[in-house]
């Protein structure tokens, strides 16, 4: 997609979002746990590992996993089915500056503009345009981390979606999917472009346990007039009919791993905020 479009369990899951950013077209191993392997899942021991059960004993029988994914199922009584209910819900759920990082501060101008959406032509240059019918609301917050101590400006956003149903935000999720593979390498206004922009899709099952669908994209981002590439990411999940997204554009001096780490945080402290707006009331 384009630019222009804390509490202990924000940690805990962002930690397992993380494992799922794309770093150098690898998953990101820095968020992994496990044993002493390093957390690879699935790693073969040596003879030297395995221990047969002592004579006249039997092995204890292999527990079965438990499920994996994400279980959350949206009240239907909670979900927004006017403009109205879908732009309180989208602010309650919008994460500021905060959500990054103690370095981060609001952008000029804070919020986008109301009622515009970002869609990518064929020549692969980002432009605005009108709301579409399938979205009931959606809200843009831009933060940064200003230029300082030798270096660069960070911009990033994030964004949240009330689509008018689940297929209408399960669409925006596939549309989002299929850009990264029409146009690896995009403009998004004078002067700033991405390119070798990849793109992985996580269903709501097995390690993905914080959304029904999700989407992470990395690139190299390069701005007229700053040397160098500096990364780019993108990340998006789905929740119902809300989707949140967050995005950031890096600046030299900056390390990836810093970067995707403060995006996943961001990214799932909306989600849990989608979560209690939603959540059945006991």
């Amino acid at each position: 997609m384009a630019y222009g479009r804390v509490d202990a369990k924000v940690y805990g899951r962002a930690g397992r979002a993380c494992c799922a950013l794309l770093v150098g077209g690898l998953l990101l191993a820095g968020c992994s746990g496990g044993g002493g392997d390093g957390g690879r899942p699935g790693a073969a021991k040596s003879a030297t590992d395995t221990k047969s059960p002592a004579p006249g004993t039997t092995s204890a029988p292999t527990p079965t996993p438990s499920p994996t994914g994400f279980r959350f199922t949206p009240d239907p009584a909670r979900q927004p089915k006017t403009r109205a209910d879908a732009k309180r819900l989208a602010l309650a759920v919008l994460a500021g500056p905060d959500s990054w990082g103690p370095d981060y501060v609001k952008g000029r101008p804070y919020l986008s503009v109301e009622d515009t959406w970002p869609v990518l032509p064929t020549d692969c240059r980002w432009e605005s345009a009108g709301l579409p019918s399938t979205v009931l609301y959606t809200v843009t917050a831009h933060s940064e981390v200003p230029a300082a101590g030798g270096k660069g400006l960070v911009r990033v956003i994030n964004i949240v979606t009330v689509h008018r149903s689940v297929d209408d935000a399960d669409w925006e999720m596939s549309e989002t999917l299929e850009e990264a593979l029409r146009c690896p390498d995009q403009t998004l206004r004078e002067g700033e472009r991405i390119s070798g922009l990849m793109s992985l899709g996580n269903p709501g099952i097995g390690v993905n346990t914080t959304a029904q669908d999700a989407i992470n994209e990395l690139g190299k981002y390069v701005k007229d007039g700053v040397k160098g590439e500096h990364y780019y990411g993108w990340a998006q999940s789905r929740i119902g009919q809300v989707t949140v997204a967050a995005s950031v554009r890096g600046g030299p001096g900056h390390s990836e791993q810093d970067l995707s780490t403060a995006m996943a945080k961001s990214l799932v402290a909306m989600l849990n905020r989608v979560e209690a707006e939603l959540e059945v009331q006991s």
